[in-house]
């Protein structure tokens, strides 16, 4: 089946604004903006799996076993590889605590013993607990039927941000299965029923859709703006209507870099702080100026996430599968325009 151009795209770009968000965070310049890929990557995430269940009858625990499968292995290297570098001392700032760590495993959202965030040891893993907790939910919400499904996902997770609104509970994990950030994962859905139905608004609506996204996160960035969900999640939504839209209408160019870069996306979130630490901490020994030391960050924590996707990602997935599957690379029919 063919792959989706646009969604590639986006989670290539996600992944590559993370990735410099970091570098800046730790080489004097902020690019705070970039913190909002994972909003992009949430509601494309959601639009995956409405996709992938529409596409093909899904049974809730086959559906849990493989996300697990996808999900689980290069998390739990990762984690290790944290685990180990703090016991050597690589990481004097980082703290282990065994029930952390045990729920860092499970994907479960504990107060971190280092600073107290409701982080795990390895800290861009909390987005993988936002991730588990959606596909928990959405795999119930597969007993309800394809009709259903959107309005099942809809009013749980609406009911719990209402809950977090009216309660403001101070328990930290109640906070976090509260948050406004999960509703993302339901407007990714949603966009994937537009998107069945050929029901996205003609490529030049999305372009529209896909500038006017762009220049939202830009005024954030420039005018020093608040951002969180309420802010940077419409924008990732347009965003991700813009270039489905877009493509759609048969206007999006095979970019095979692009293309290769979205495969790798999830390698290069879970691995590129390693390399950026390494990185940039060579650089300053050797006095290299910012802009320098920036960019050898990003370039660093890119290739990171390449090696890791080529050498453990890819070959731990044709070895848990047997073979390419639609949860290694996200393949799925385009709807008859």
């Amino acid at each position: 089946m063919p792959t989706l151009f646009s969604i590639q795209y986006l989670r290539a770009l996600a992944a590559l604004a993370v990735v410099i968000f970091h570098a800046g965070e730790r080489s004097g310049v902020h690019f705070t903006i970039g913190a909002a890929g994972v909003d992009v990557f949430f509601v494309v995430s959601g639009f995956i799996m409405m996709a992938m269940s529409n596409s093909r009858p899904m049974r809730p625990s086959s559906f849990l076993r493989n996300r697990l499968l996808r999900i689980a292995p290069s998390y739990w290297a990762a984690t290790i590889l944290m685990i180990v570098g703090a016991l050597v001392g690589l990481f004097p700032n980082l703290h282990i605590g065994l029930g952390h760590t045990i729920a860092s495993f499970l994907f479960i959202p504990l107060p971190s013993p280092s600073n107290g965030q409701t982080w795990p040891v390895l800290v861009q893993g909390w987005t993988l607990n936002y991730e588990i907790f959606f596909y928990a939910v959405f795999a119930i919400t597969l007993l309800a039927g394809a009709r259903l499904r959107l309005v099942a996902l809809a009013a749980v997770f609406g009911l719990l941000v209402l809950a977090g609104l009216l309660l403001q509970p101070e328990n930290p994990i109640i906070a976090f299965y509260t948050a406004p950030v999960i509703l993302e994962f339901v407007a990714g859905a949603a966009i994937a029923k537009l998107w069945r139905h050929g029901s996205l608004p003609p490529a030049s609506v999305g372009i529209m859709l896909a500038v006017t996204a762009v220049a939202g996160f830009s005024a954030i960035q420039a005018l020093k703006l608040e951002f969180d969900a309420w802010s940077c999640g419409p924008l990732a939504v347009m965003l991700v209507i813009g270039a489905l839209s877009v493509e759609t209408r048969g206007r999006l160019p095979n970019l095979p870099m692009l293309t290769y870069l979205g495969d790798a996306s999830y390698s290069i979130y879970l691995w590129h702080t390693f390399a950026i630490s390494i990185a940039l901490k060579a650089g300053a020994v050797l006095g290299i100026p910012t802009p320098l030391l920036l960019s050898t960050g990003i370039v660093a924590g890119v290739l990171a996430g390449i090696l890791a996707y080529e050498s453990f990602e890819r070959p731990m997935q044709f070895l848990l599968k047997g073979q390419r599957s639609a949860l290694w690379r996200f393949r799925i029919r385009k709807p008859a325009r």
